[in-house]
């Protein structure tokens, strides 16, 4: 059995396994994270052996939490497991609830906590690479120009923040 992560079935929040809660497109929690270094931000390169997406670009860390895991922690382990970055301080800025298609069948249906991580551009990383295989810094303007000029680099998911949540995500820095 794969990981459970919490979706809802039938109105009730259930422990579903992962895989299935996107075959289904069942509604599931989430978390997603932007490290910010003023108005750039850190984005990752989805690794190959991904089941959706691979090889897209995409906000710095993103996941689902374990069934009784709070979205701040799991928000810190994932910074950890992807790209090993500890210590820095998570900002919860919204809820943010889309349905996307990810490619091969499977639905993305996510009520998303989103968080923004103030760090320096001398920040270290460890990537793992079955997460992750490339991590850049990019100022928030002209990632908004890349994901409008190559949509298909990009995972539906910071396209949707980018085009429908950029100032609540990333207030006066807004690419918008």
């Amino acid at each position: 059995m794969g990981d459970m992560i919490p979706a809802w079935v039938n109105g009730e929040l259930t422990p579903v396994e992962k895989l299935e809660a996107h075959q289904k497109g069942l509604r599931h929690k989430a978390i997603s994270v932007f490290v910010m270094d003023g108005d750039k931000v850190l984005i990752q390169r989805r690794a190959l052996g991904k089941y959706h997406t691979p090889g897209f670009w995409a906000n710095t860390c993103c996941t689902h939490p374990a069934f009784d895991e709070s979205s701040k922690d799991c928000a810190a382990r994932r910074l950890k497991e992807e790209l090993g970055i500890t210590g820095l301080p998570l900002e919860y800025r919204e809820t943010v609830e889309y349905r996307a298609d990810v490619g091969n069948g499977l639905i993305e249906h996510e009520v998303v906590d989103i968080f923004v991580a103030p760090a320096t551009a001398d920040l270290k990383w460890d990537l793992n690479p079955e997460e992750v295989m490339d991590v850049r810094w990019v100022s928030l303007p002209d990632l908004a120009r890349e994901v409008q000029a190559k949509p298909d680099s990009y995972t539906p998911w910071l396209q949707i923040y980018l085009d429908q949540h950029a100032a609540s995500i990333f207030g006066d820095l807004s690419p918008a």
